[in-house]
């Protein structure tokens, strides 16, 4: 897996993910809404440790910078 996310797209997806947290834990959302954005909340912070996102290829996104090839 090459990387494919930069250092701005991991951090609004780790502050995504701890507003939803958040969010869950004090019982502003619940129920199934609560349990889907927990899961999407915990892919966010999956790929921001790996700086991967399966979708991004598919889609033709990169975020991260090019590095130079030698």
């Amino acid at each position: 897996m090459k990387k494919n996310m930069g250092s701005a797209d991991k951090l609004i997806r780790v502050f995504l993910a701890a507003i939803i947290g958040v969010l869950y834990f004090t019982n502003v959302i619940t129920g199934t809404l609560g349990i889907v954005l927990m899961v999407l909340a915990i892919v966010f912070l999956l790929t921001s440790l790996v700086s991967f996102c399966p979708l991004y290829p598919l889609l033709g996104i990169r975020t991260c910078p090019l590095q130079d090839k030698k």
